[in-house]
């Protein structure tokens, strides 16, 4: 695959821990967790406005969906999730039970004892990427027309991954771009997204590069799985240079999961073919983020183009 690099000129800016206590002094309020902040009005205009400017790129045809920020705990489970990343999972407990249990669970609080031991898993799990949602979805409505399915979705989305660092939350939000069809119709969707994302990057004066990763696996088979994505070109990543060009920020990334959810929920064409599945993710917060740290606080001074793009 030939994958062309556009790097930026980076602007000089102050230390990273000294440039990120600037930043989350300006943009959020603390919420007594780390990678979870409640965020003002400057950040959020900016939000809307990459949202506004990522929709622009929606190509003909594609259907949207917003989901809510929990999903089908059942419909996690059967996509593989817990095989692969059971670290990173947020399940929804509640207090369950007759009246007399839910007293007790309060009495042990204000008796100052751990009301949690009473919590029971509920059937919802907090949503840890866009795109789970909807291939159950796809799957209800039968086989996969020619000319395959092409969705736009978002949501909050939650990992347990805690850290004070402010590209790295707990809770975030989370846009795609999912193509459901034949194998030569998701390769080429991914080529048009890498392509398109480095466009867009370059629209937003960020400096990037698109280079080969892996997803998080857990555990030792995580790791063999990681190499096989290596290996097989499965996930690309557009990465930023925030606290430093060694260990730049993922902002982007464009998946080809190849048959997998496909198999998982019976996705196939009218001649009975697998489908295979690929998407274009967009890490909002991470990309707000970014553009604070590379063009500054006043939104007023940022680059003509960049104010432009994001209708500022």
């Amino acid at each position: 695959m030939n994958i062309a690099i556009r790097n930026l000129a980076t602007p000089h800016v102050a230390e990273p821990q000294d440039r990120q206590a600037e930043l989350i002094g300006a943009l959020f309020g603390p919420m007594n967790a780390d990678g979870v902040y409640a965020r003002t009005a400057r950040y959020e205009s900016v939000v809307d406005g990459l949202q506004r400017f990522i929709s622009a790129g929606r190509e003909p045809g594609t259907e949207i969906f917003r989901f809510p920020p929990v999903m089908s705990r059942r419909h996690l489970e059967k996509s593989g999730y817990l095989k692969s990343f059971p670290n990173l999972l947020g399940c929804v407990c509640a207090l369950h039970g007759p009246d007399a249990d839910i007293h007790s669970a309060v009495r042990e609080f204000e008796a100052g004892g751990d009301w949690t031991a009473s919590l029971q898993a509920a059937y919802l799990v907090l949503t840890p990427a866009s795109c789970y949602p909807v291939y159950p979805i796809a799957a209800e409505r039968g086989a996969v027309p020619e000319g395959g399915l092409t969705f736009d979705v978002a949501c909050d989305c939650f990992r347990r991954e805690p850290s004070r660092d402010i590209d790295r939350l707990q809770s975030f939000r989370m846009c795609e771009y999912v193509c459901i069809g034949s194998p030569q119709e998701v390769a080429a969707f991914r080529e048009r997204w890498i392509a398109r994302g480095l466009e867009m990057a370059a629209e937003l004066g960020l400096p990037c590069k698109v280079d080969q990763a892996s997803d998080p696996f857990f555990g030792r088979v995580g790791q063999v799985m990681a190499i096989s994505q290596i290996q097989q070109s499965l996930k690309f990543e557009l990465l930023i240079p925030l606290r430093s060009e060694e260990r730049p920020t993922a902002c982007m990334s464009f998946n080809n999961h190849r048959d997998h959810f496909g198999e998982v929920w019976g996705l196939r064409n009218a001649a009975g073919e697998m489908a295979h599945t690929a998407c274009a993710a967009f890490g909002i917060d991470r990309l707000a983020v970014a553009l604070f740290w590379t063009h500054g606080l006043d939104i007023a001074a940022w680059p003509a183009g960049v104010r432009e793009a994001l209708g500022q």
